[in-house]
């Protein structure tokens, strides 16, 4: 089998294209990445060193994907991830990439007859709606109750079920609209796909950033003893979301490689359900017990424009139909970010502290 992964040089890409490769040595196993991403670099040499094939290229340009050969399943992981793009500046970037750049993929998958697993994001979801949804306040964090006026939430945080109607920020906008493309060449052309839409992502391999891999920058800083802020809803540090291992994130993925036709026509929502939420206040803890390291943190009362107090993805339908849960926790997560910073310091400083 021939695998092709977009965004194969990033977090996710490299985490699949590596432990798919050590799982099944015998697959071929290539990552395609534009190297845009500051970090992405790095992984090239643990593609070198274990046999996975290396194209940079650009999902927006038709002929960089021609140059792949025929393949058999393609995983589309090379979104721009920011929810924040696009949102003070020209949105052109973002929906070029991700959703043209998601159509070039979609219709390489058909002229090759190749599966196509989507990984698309929780933020397809309205945040006017998920922002005027019931909650109590705890001491250390934010959390839906279940007398909910709005079906598709609960205290078990948000389903499927969930209006998809308002607005979410161009990057959930350009994600759901591959998904809307991925029906059409379902019906049209026969496309086998998985779409999954995930919550926050975490683990080793992660370059942290403020609107995006939140929880790496908040071990990096934890780790070299650097200052935060708890940024809106108050400056406290209650907003919550559920944190998913990116090592459970591969478990489904290669079960949807290989068990395609469970997922064709399906949407799922997965995260790290509410087992595995926390919120900044919480995660601040986790990084002291690990670290051994207490930082400043500041306090911001504004709110960041598209920001979510809560976001816990409800695993419900996934759990029940196809009989996936996640195995790691959160405190699994930060303590592998840890070791992984640890034994990779002197590479990681520049980018991470």
């Amino acid at each position: 089998m021939k695998i092709i992964v977009t965004g194969g040089a990033g977090f996710v890409g490299s985490t699949l294209c590596l432990q798919l490769k050590s799982k099944y040595p015998s697959y071929e196993i290539v990552a395609f990445d534009n190297l845009k991403r500051r970090g992405s670099e790095l992984n090239l040499i643990d593609f070198q060193k274990n046999g996975i094939g290396f194209i940079h290229g650009d999902i927006r340009n038709n002929e960089d994907l021609q140059s792949l050969g025929n393949f058999d399943v393609l995983i589309e992981a090379s979104a721009e991830p920011s929810v924040t793009a696009g949102l003070d500046s020209d949105p052109t970037y973002v929906i070029n990439n991700n959703l043209y750049g998601s159509i070039n993929c979609f219709n390489a998958c058909v002229k090759n007859n190749a599966k196509l697993i989507f990984l698309s994001t929780s933020r397809v979801y309205p945040i006017e709606t998920i922002e005027n949804a019931l909650f109590i306040e705890e001491q250390t964090k934010f959390l839906f109750t279940d007398n909910q006026n709005i079906t598709g939430i609960s205290s078990k945080g948000i389903s499927e079920e969930l209006s998809l109607e308002g607005a979410r920020s161009f990057y959930g906008t350009t994600k759901l609209s591959s998904e809307l493309f991925i029906h059409e060449y379902a019906a049209f052309y026969g496309l086998k796909a998985a779409v999954t839409r995930f919550g926050v992502i975490a683990g080793p391999r992660q370059m942290g950033k403020t609107d995006q891999g939140v929880v790496t920058l908040w071990m990096a800083k934890h780790y070299w003893n650097q200052s935060l802020k708890y940024i809106g809803y108050g400056g406290k540090g209650k907003q919550v979301r559920d944190l998913l291992h990116v090592d459970d994130l591969v478990e489904l993925i290669d079960y949807q490689i290989h068990n395609i036709e469970k997922f064709t026509g399906k949407v799922y929502n997965v995260g790290g359900g509410l087992k595995n939420s926390a919120s900044l206040q919480e995660m601040t803890d986790i990084c002291q017990k690990i670290s051994g390291n207490k930082i400043q943190i500041d306090e911001v009362s504004e709110t960041r424009t598209a920001d979510l107090r809560i976001y816990i993805t409800d695993n419900s339908k996934i759990e029940n139909e196809i009989g996936w849960k996640p195995k790691k926790s959160v405190e699994d997560i930060f303590k592998d970010i840890y070791l992984w910073i640890q034994k990779n310091e002197k590479q990681l400083e520049s980018i991470l502290k």
